[in-house]
């Protein structure tokens, strides 16, 4: 365990981001991987990757679930020096995460199908997003116990062990994806089904490591078969913090298949182009999205603590560190975005498309990191609710203005990015707005118990 609650906020936040960066910028090649070899076996395998990783959104939301709940709880149980309650909490999320691997497949397997024919039009592309969602649900499921353990050991400000992991993941599946995909050496050329595969593959092992890890080497949180018992008083607790977390990335499931769905009469080369523009985008914000990881358990913990002045300096700073690293991608953006895209593909359709869009959406990437700094200053507090109302907020511009436009005579592509642009702004004003509000409520009192000032909110 790592006591969050001394020391400086920017030092501790990098410290804690850093590493978790060096994580997700390995996924971020585990990503790119997978999508270089499936771009090599056409268009309608890149729609189809893409239309059925929209669903991606829908287990992050139910991990989410998992993940928010416990770096809130564990770190606040932590911040009193509280080791029995945050071990409660870690053994129930692995209870919960069994359940929700369950779902995840009985769901999958059900309405995969139903789903995807509804937001696209392409046969071939259908064809290849089930047949690759089919292999990877498995992985899917197993990714509710990595969250579990992962989040548990970031509440108590650890977070190496679980980088290193996911390293190692990654690792893996740039070592399998080629061998399934492409059928490099010995493996045989299953194409999109290879990389589902692989993907699955790669999970397992993560997860078998993280549950060594906490056998051989975790002592603060650890397995406990008799907590494992159901305690449907945690499980609320649980879910009313993770729900509306959980929400959250649900909007962002609904906000990504109301694009697939707007821009599908443009047919696959749009798709396509949108799917490795989004991919590429997803990596770009893993630096700001490892700040705001780091944001969480250093508000939970200080919050637990009753340190009022450290919770407000946290947030100064993880939304000065995440508008310094947006503001630097969105000039690279500006540049030539149409390399990024290239490396990927060399259909011109496919390219205009996706270089267009990182161009266009590249104007909210500021905004964008405002929006998952105060998220991770929701969890801390061990209130999402605000970060659900703000994504609302998103989506309800965002859907109307959009599905209006499609049905106007001179409907582009490229109406549907800057309505996004206008959203996610609206988003990111309404997120700060609802953070000062909740350290009003929340941080009304200082460390001595004398009222702050109001004005002090930040």
């Amino acid at each position: 365990m790592k006591d969050l609650t001394q020391g400086s906020t920017t030092k501790m936040i990098l410290a804690m981001a850093i590493p978790v960066a060096a994580g997700m910028i390995f996924q971020t090649l585990y990503l790119l991987v997978d999508l270089y070899f499936v771009a090599a076996l056409g268009e309608d395998s890149v729609a189809g990757v893409g239309t059925a990783g929209t669903l991606l959104f829908m287990i992050m939301a139910l991990t989410q679930v998992l993940g928010v709940s416990a770096v809130a709880l564990i770190s606040q149980a932590v911040g009193r020096k509280d080791q029995e309650h945050a071990n409660l909490i870690f053994n129930q999320s692995l209870v919960l995460s069994a359940f929700c691997a369950a779902i995840t497949l009985l769901g999958g397997y059900l309405f995969a199908e139903a789903y995807l024919g509804s937001i696209t039009a392409d046969e071939a592309a259908l064809r290849e997003g089930l047949t690759f969602l089919y292999w990877f649900l498995p992985g899917m499921a197993l990714q509710f116990a990595m969250m579990a353990m992962a989040s548990s050991l970031r509440a108590t400000g650890i977070v190496k062990p679980a980088m290193i992991v996911q390293v190692l993941t990654v690792v893996l599946n740039t070592i399998l994806a080629p061998i399934l995909i492409a059928g490099w050496g010995p493996g045989p050329a299953l194409g999109v089904l290879g990389a589902g595969l692989a993907s699955s593959i790669s999970i397992t092992v993560g997860v078998a490591l993280l549950t060594l890890y906490f056998f051989k080497l975790e002592k603060y949180v650890s397995f406990k078969p008799a907590l494992w018992k159901p305690d449907f008083d945690i499980w609320k607790k649980m879910l009313d913090i993770g729900l509306p977390a959980g929400g959250e990335m649900l909007l962002l499931f609904v906000y990504f298949s109301a694009v697939y769905w707007l821009i599908q009469d443009f047919g696959a080369p749009a798709q396509a182009g949108f799917s490795i523009g989004g991919r590429i985008m997803q990596s770009i914000f893993m630096p700001t999205m490892a700040i705001a990881f780091a944001v969480g358990p250093i508000i939970g913990q200080n919050f637990g603590a009753g340190k009022s002045n450290k919770v407000r300096e946290t947030f100064k700073s993880g939304i000065i560190l995440s508008s310094v690293v947006m503001f630097v991608t969105t000039v690279i953006m500006q540049w030539r975005p149409e390399a990024l895209v290239m490396v990927f593909t060399d259909d011109a359709e496919v390219v205009e498309v996706g270089a267009v869009f990182l161009q266009l959406i590249s104007l909210n990437f500021v905004a964008q990191g405002i929006v998952f700094t105060c998220s991770g200053v929701f969890q801390g507090l061990g209130n999402t609710r605000p970060a659900l109302l703000s994504s609302g907020v998103r989506i309800l511009i965002f859907v109307p203005i959009a599905v209006y436009l499609r049905y106007q005579p001179n409907f582009s592509i490229n109406m549907v990015w800057y309505v996004s642009i206008l959203s996610v702004t609206a988003q990111a004003l309404v997120s700060f707005l609802l953070v000062r509000r909740e350290f009003v409520r929340k941080l009304d009192t200082s460390e001595d118990g004398q009222p702050e000032e109001t004005e002090q909110a930040l």
